[in-house]
């Protein structure tokens, strides 16, 4: 498996592809003028308190106040160490209005919604994650071998004990750990000691709302969270972003130093390798199938549908076959889709219904395969009764779609508008109630010019019988930017 990360940095955005043997899988995208908020730590106030909720809202600087539920609010015993129950206490023992809380993004504004915040602190480094309140040691479930995670939690143990600052606090050892001796992960702990005595004097010296601590830029993030070992090729388009992650590179990965290029072509780097064109489809509701058949993604509010069809596709044997075949493709093919378009929420894919109980196996556990290589967090449920396969993807940034588009101003995000006929109705049900209204002799009519040319036309016959009825005569002016649905009917 050929992988390489491609990077792409101008003065207003950055944009992050990950490429597997030359298709794209993954695509991060940060604008200078709205850069993503997660992780960050902030000396925030609440403002509110919600009981009936179990929440609060809390100011931290942003447009909109940002939101924390109970559960996200760790309670610290005497000794400041996080003491976590089964059971949420009542959010007013927690916290309450005008109370000065430090707390981390752990989603960001998405729509409507504030941030999402929670008081567990979390640090992260390129092998170790740090948590400061916490007394516990974890290791990443995508390392598997036990050997490794015994050696490794052994390892944290040891380096830890060596600091008594570090008997309150807990670590992650995240995948790229798997492999690493005791003298990298020393050098992840020490870079904790001295991050988080800066970060203490800022939570204590700082007002609320304050920022605290701000994650790297995107490229360098990139670098220490998605970067693994097996990768071929680091191709960075700015000589300046070059030299940084060339030196992030000497410090914390020598061994990859040698896989990164800077790329100075004439030709875009996204357009080389084709990106651009994908980032284009993954904007769009169809998907076609190699076989002929084609995925509709619909994402709204609520969730992300998914429906496939055969279209096409006629098979070879039978229909059970074909549809099975189809099915296979279309697991394959929405698991790219979910990482590219970065779906998350609640999300519903209504296969090709299959009567044979072993093809449903086989097409959810290729799902389940496909997933694998997902990096957040999903979980899959079993065919429904009405032959759907449900599931959960964890959202903690704007899907690609809600970051590069923006609302339909003219059918509002309906995704479609209402007819020239429909608009036509609308405007003699208006003139009858201007016609009530008012005592003048003239009426003009403003709209767009696919429904003036619907008046003067296959609706002249109703507009002579509504000037008889009302007894005032009705003129029509085109109005160049109005959309079909606008219209204003206005006294003369």
């Amino acid at each position: 498996m050929s992988e390489e990360l491609l990077v792409n940095v101008t003065p207003t955005e950055t944009r992050v592809a990950v490429v597997e043997n030359g298709m794209l899988q993954e695509v991060y995208i940060e604008r200078s003028a709205s850069k993503g908020i997660v992780g960050n730590i902030y000396k925030g106030k609440v403002v509110r308190v919600l009981p009936g909720m179990q929440a609060a809202f809390v100011e931290i600087g942003l447009e909109r106040t940002s939101f924390i539920h109970a559960s996200d609010i760790s309670v610290i015993d005497k000794e400041g160490v996080e003491q976590r129950n089964a059971e949420v206490a009542d959010i007013r023992s927690l916290v309450w209005e005008g109370q000065s809380l430090i707390v981390q993004v752990v989603k960001d504004p998405i729509g409507t919604k504030g941030a999402r915040l929670t008081t567990q602190l979390s640090v992260p480094s390129r092998y170790l994650v740090f948590m400061p309140q916490t007394q516990h040691i974890g290791i990443s479930q995508r390392i598997d071998d036990e050997i490794e995670r015994a050696r490794l939690k052994e390892l944290v143990e040891r380096c830890s004990a060596a600091d008594p600052s570090y008997s309150k606090s807990g670590f992650i050892l995240r995948t790229a750990a798997e492999g690493v001796g005791e003298d990298e992960l020393m050098a992840d702990i020490k870079y904790f000691q001295r991050l988080w005595s800066a970060l203490e004097r800022k939570m204590k010296e700082r007002p609320a709302p304050s920022v605290i601590y701000e994650d790297l830029p995107l490229y360098m993030r990139t670098m220490r969270d998605l970067v693994r070992p097996d990768m071929e090729k680091i191709r960075i388009d700015s000589k300046e972003s070059f030299h940084n992650v060339l030196q992030f590179a000497e410090d914390y990965i020598p061994e990859l130093k040698n896989r990164i290029e800077y790329y100075p072509g004439e030709r875009p780097i996204f357009d080389l390798y084709a990106v651009e064109d994908e980032i284009q489809k993954a904007l769009g509701r169809k998907v076609p199938l190699k076989s002929g058949g084609y995925l509709i993604i619909d994402q709204t509010e609520a969730m992300t549908t998914i429906d496939v069809n055969t279209g096409g596709f006629v098979g070879h044997r039978n229909l059970e076959e074909t549809i099975f075949k189809t099915n296979l493709e279309a697991a394959t093919s929405l698991a790219r889709q979910l990482k590219v378009r970065n779906l998350g929420g609640i999300i519903i894919i209504d296969f090709i219904d299959m009567q044979d109980i072993e093809h449903r196996r086989q097409v959810h556990r290729t799902l389940e395969k496909a997933m694998e290589h997902d990096y957040t967090k999903t979980v899959i449920s079993g065919v429904s009764e009405l032959g759907l396969v449900e599931m959960t993807r964890k959202r903690t940034r704007e899907s690609l779609e809600h970051i590069m588009c923006e609302e339909c101003p003219v059918c509002e995000a309906r995704g479609s508008i209402k007819t020239s006929e429909t608009i036509c109705y609308e405007i003699f049900r208006e003139i009858l109630r201007e016609a009530r209204a008012y005592d003048n002799d003239k009426l003009m009519v403003l709209a767009s010019q696919s429904v003036v040319d619907r008046l003067l036309d296959e609706e002249s016959a109703s507009v002579a019988d509504l000037e008889e009825f009302v007894g005032k005569s009705i003129q029509f002016q085109v109005e160049s930017v109005y959309n079909q649905g606008q219209f204003d009917v206005i006294l003369l």
